[in-house]
């Protein structure tokens, strides 16, 4: 299995995140230690993944001991919906049927496209279910 390995410098860059802040969170046991000592130290994925979850986290405002307890999965992760203006994000627009439409952020959501798409048929259904009533089907 090749796993890529980052330096701190490139992990800093990848993140942009200063080195000293990286430091800081792996002191305060937010992100994990690195792998080796000192100059031969390294990191991997996980610790690009958790270093980008605690940046998303802290840039919604969320407290350093709140993103522990969640890195701890000691707490649910709190919504981070932060659109400043200008900032730009893509939904997904499901059609229904005229005149209904459904809108996705998922990247918010957390949904994968197989479960947007569930979601899109059950919706189909319920719609359809409703639309029978409503016209004195059962």
């Amino acid at each position: 299995m090749n796993t890529k390995t980052f330096t701190a410098d490139e992990l800093s860059q990848l993140t942009d995140i200063p080195k000293r802040t990286i430091r800081y969170y792996i002191q305060l046991g937010l992100v994990d230690r690195p792998i080796g000592e000192t100059k031969a130290a390294h990191y991997v994925d996980t610790h690009l993944d958790q270093l980008l979850r605690v940046k998303k986290l802290t840039e919604a405002k969320v407290p350093l001991e709140r993103i522990r307890q969640v890195m701890d999965g000691e707490a649910e992760a709190p919504p981070t919906s932060t659109r400043k203006p200008g900032s730009m994000e893509v939904k997904t627009h499901l059609h229904v049927m005229p005149g209904i439409e459904i809108q996705i952020s998922a990247e918010e959501a957390g949904m994968s496209p197989e479960q947007i798409r569930m979601l899109l048929k059950e919706v189909m259904a319920a719609t359809q279910r409703v639309m029978k009533k409503d016209n004195g089907e059962s």
